[in-house]
């Protein structure tokens, strides 16, 4: 391969025929494509290379901590979990095709986040933008927009993701004003973009933190209307039981 098209391919950014340029000469010579074979095969090629860098494009922008995918959960050692409710939602995809909230209630321990973890990383690899945050990291962070009058870049920016995951609702008490940003992202977000809940805490429980009766029904209804809600309370922690093993 002369400089020239060393110089154009890296001009149109073609990384994967520049990579495998010899490659794909070779192929065609030994299956003796024509040259409108040779190049629908490198088009092709070149396009799964493409989907595979924005998939892990997306997967890093995700910022998920620990990749968990839901064939790694360990459903035999939760029989109070219906493994058929959940992977039923998995399989069909609603959740993300009819834009439907999921949320996980139960201890802490039994696996809400890497249930959650897996129908985010699900609808990243379907072609969705996805994000993992914990709800204090998220509050803090409409919190300090406001202080530096970044407020709507960070809010357009929770509103844009595809399917946001907001783990472990309930761990901080809130300040007036986050609750209010708080209920504004998910009011945007309703019916708009799905969101996945996890929380230690039960509905009910749910005023304890947010310290606003009116806003805290609000949330509820926009969290819970065309949702999901996996009742885990019963459930055991996992942890307990990997402890537990010799």
């Amino acid at each position: 391969m002369n400089e020239a098209l060393v110089t154009t391919l890296k001009y149109l950014r073609l990384g994967g025929l520049l990579a495998h340029w010899d490659e794909y000469l070779q192929l065609a010579r030994q299956q003796d494509f024509s040259h409108q074979r040779w190049l629908e095969h490198i088009l092709e090629q070149e396009c799964r290379i493409k989907r595979e860098n924005a998939r892990r494009l997306r997967l890093l922008q995700a910022r998920i901590p620990e990749p968990l995918l839901l064939e790694t959960y360990p459903f035999a050692r939760q029989p109070q979990l219906s493994k058929k409710l959940v992977l039923s939602l998995y399989d069909s995809f609603d959740y993300m095709t009819k834009v439907q909230n999921i949320l996980w209630i139960g201890p802490t321990g039994c696996g809400k986040t890497g249930l959650a973890t897996g129908f985010l990383i699900h609808a990243i690899e379907e072609g969705f933008s996805g994000r993992f945050v914990l709800f204090p990291e998220l509050i803090e962070d409409l919190f300090r927009s406001v202080a530096d009058h970044s407020e709507a870049t960070v809010m357009r920016r929770y509103l844009s993701y595809g399917c946001l995951l907001i783990d472990e609702i309930g761990y901080v008490e809130v300040e007036p004003v986050q609750v209010g940003l708080f209920f504004t992202l998910m009011h945007k977000r309703h019916k708009k973009k799905t969101t996945l809940v996890t929380s230690n805490l039960g509905f009910s429980e749910w005023r304890s933190f947010l310290k606003n009766d009116h806003l805290t029904a609000a949330l509820i209804d926009r969290l819970t209307d065309n949702s999901h809600v996996i009742n885990m309370k019963k459930c055991r922690s996992l942890r307990d039981s990997v402890s537990a093993e010799p």
